[in-house]
């Protein structure tokens, strides 16, 4: 967990360093920043998703989680597990729920988060986590300047996701073959192009409820891929 830890507090000093930011930049540096980060989500987004190699079992994945996330309702939680943070904190915040979940889906949707849990999984040295902290350390800054407080905030559901991959690899590390890496990977760009529209507001899509589609895909794939 060593290398999941370091990330965390790099996300907490770059999110420190970005809030200090977001006090002292005009609205339209703040503006063409958000504009920013969600071409560079899309492009992210876009690149994962070429690594499928089965765009059948993605679209089966994705349509299948998603309508499990919204009959579940997984966004409605989350966004209240941040309004709860929020409230306990006293924040005002408007956009703190925002911050949250954007920095938790960019931080965790991409193949590194996966590949460095299992390195790390598996007894190597953690490699691609200290790489992925440098990248979100510097990334946390932007993100917090442009939405504050709740980047901070996005390393809890970091600390489970990230650190329950690599718990996982340490029990299973040879289950997650290239395959399922790669199907994975897809799906988190896919997740990723809908965060982009969100950040560039073109429309809101509920991207918490397809989460449950990275479950499925590698239930697919192990028996079908």
């Amino acid at each position: 967990m060593t290398g999941t830890l370091i990330n965390a507090a790099a996300i907490i000093i770059g999110s420190i360093i970005g809030i200090g930011l977001n006090s002292k930049l005009p609205k339209r540096f703040i503006t063409i920043v958000f504009q920013a980060i969600g071409l560079f989500t899309l492009f992210i987004g876009v690149f994962m998703s070429l690594k499928t190699n089965n765009m059948f079992l993605m679209v089966i994945s994705i349509v299948s989680g998603s309508i499990i996330g919204e009959w579940i309702n997984i966004d409605k939680y989350i966004n209240r597990f941040g309004e709860n943070i929020k409230s306990k904190f006293k924040s005002n915040n408007s956009r703190f729920s925002e911050g949250l979940v954007t920095a938790f889906l960019l931080y965790c949707m991409g193949s590194v988060t996966i590949l460095g849990a299992i390195e790390e999984g598996l007894g190597g040295t953690p490699n691609l986590l200290l790489a992925k902290s440098v990248l979100d350390g510097v990334s946390s800054i932007a993100l917090a300047a442009a939405l504050g407080y709740g980047v901070v905030f996005s390393i809890i559901p970091l600390l489970i996701y990230q650190g329950g991959l690599t718990l996982l690899a340490t029990y299973f590390g040879d289950f997650f073959a290239e395959s399922i890496i790669n199907e994975l990977t897809g799906i988190g760009g896919l997740m990723l192009i809908g965060l982009s529209i969100n950040i560039l507001e073109i429309k809101q899509l509920k991207i918490l409820n397809m989460i449950p589609a990275l479950i499925i895909i590698i239930v697919l794939v192990y028996f079908f891929g």
